[in-house]
């Protein structure tokens, strides 16, 4: 049996800036609720006994926000630089085969967080390449809960959900997209609305997704760090105890971290390359319509591997990829990273985080990834993001 989605009038509303995050308020409309109030930080060791145990969700507490020290700001500065270019390039590409799958007309609709940032270069590109305003909304995914189902009857109910494509930053082993594909299907069961599950991602090492700007694992800066480069707002939060049933997913606006916020000079750093990479995104986009861009996923089957050989049996700990060995370092309690001979040079900040936390370092020659985090299991029955 479907529900009808409900008026537009009994829906919450999107959260903007300044009030809610620092992006400016035409970037993006949050889908989220501010829970600025609710004391939901936690040390990583508790979180992960938690989560591991089954205790808990990953999404019900938030990990304590890290703050860059000034050596960790320079290496992002340095890989900044170092890779713009190539972001821009990738941040086009990406964009225009967005805009081909959806006629011109897409709506994108960023998986917060780490696809916030990557949604407004989007839309960016699209204004300055393609003179087309493309709405931009972000909301919350939760593995093993799935898609705020309110932030989806709120799209339902603003715009044709034929229209909708979802955004992230990157791919580890896809588990993401297999979420996003899992909670749409669920949607249309429930609701009778059908969204396409396609994802448009920045970088797919893990060969997931046929929308991408790249198949490379390098490094992109805004992983790098936490909410100082994604609006200064956490991770979001899916707890029943701050959540009713009809609002959507919660986040904290960090204000109080204003004077170490980077999130508006990151997309204007990628964005000030755009004039300049017009013909190597033309490039890019005849290549990738040219190529067969089916999922292999071989992210996953190499994860598989990994677990095994490293005694861990669980692929939810074992996170592949440059973006996903960060959050590691960042959020969880690391066991070992794993890093590919040829990629140290490139993994920089890595290197530095797993030296500030005491996790050692092992070099693969023929890693499928540039690294790979691996979360110390034994914190209880595992089971997290």
């Amino acid at each position: 049996m479907t529900s009808p989605i409900p008026p537009a009038a009994v829906l919450p509303h999107p959260l903007s800036g300044p009030a809610f995050g620092s992006y400016a308020a035409e970037d993006v409309s949050w889908l989220l609720q501010d829970l600025q109030g609710a004391a939901l930080e936690a040390p990583a060791e508790e979180r992960e006994h938690a989560i591991q145990s089954g205790a808990a969700n990953y999404a019900e507490s938030l990990p304590i926000e890290y703050l860059p020290s000034p050596e960790y700001e320079a290496l992002y500065r340095e890989a900044l630089e170092r890779s713009g270019r190539r972001l821009a390039v990738a941040v086009g590409v990406v964009t225009d085969l967005a805009l081909a799958a959806r006629g011109d007309r897409p709506v994108f609709v960023s998986l917060a967080r780490a696809g916030t940032p990557i949604g407004i270069l989007m839309r960016r590109w699209a204004q300055h390449a393609r003179g087309i305003d493309v709405p931009h909304y972000t909301m919350s995914i939760v593995r093993g809960v799935g898609l705020d189902q309110t932030a989806l009857r709120y799209l339902a109910a603003q715009h044709d959900p034929q229209q909708v494509i979802f955004v992230d930053g990157w791919t580890g082993k896809g588990a993401i997209a297999r979420e996003l594909s899992a909670a749409i299907a669920l949607f249309s069961q429930t609701d009778g609305v059908f969204f396409k599950d396609d994802l448009a991602v920045l970088a797919d090492p893990g060969h997931c997704v046929t929308i991408h700007g790249t198949r490379e694992d390098y490094l992109i800066p805004s992983a790098c760090l936490n909410s100082t480069v994604s609006g200064l707002v956490s991770r979001t939060v899916f707890n029943r105890d701050l959540i009713g049933e009809d609002e959507f997913h919660g986040a904290k606006f960090y204000a109080e971290l204003s004077h170490n916020d980077v999130s508006r000079d990151f997309l204007d750093t990628v964005c000030g390359y755009f004039p300049d990479v017009a013909d190597d995104v033309a490039d890019g986009v005849a290549a990738a319509n040219a190529e067969d861009r089916t999922p292999s996923w071989v992210g996953w089957k190499a994860v598989e591997q990994i677990s095994t050989e490293y005694g861990i049996n669980d692929v939810n700990l074992v996170k592949p990829g440059v973006g996903e060995t960060t959050r590691v370092l960042l959020r969880r309690v690391p066991w070992k990273v794993l890093v590919r001979a040829d990629a140290v040079a490139d993994v920089a900040h890595v290197l530095l985080l797993a030296e500030q936390r005491g996790v050692p370092i092992e070099i693969v020659p023929d890693l499928p990834y540039s690294c790979v985090g691996l979360i110390r299991p034994g914190h209880g029955l595992a089971g997290a993001q």
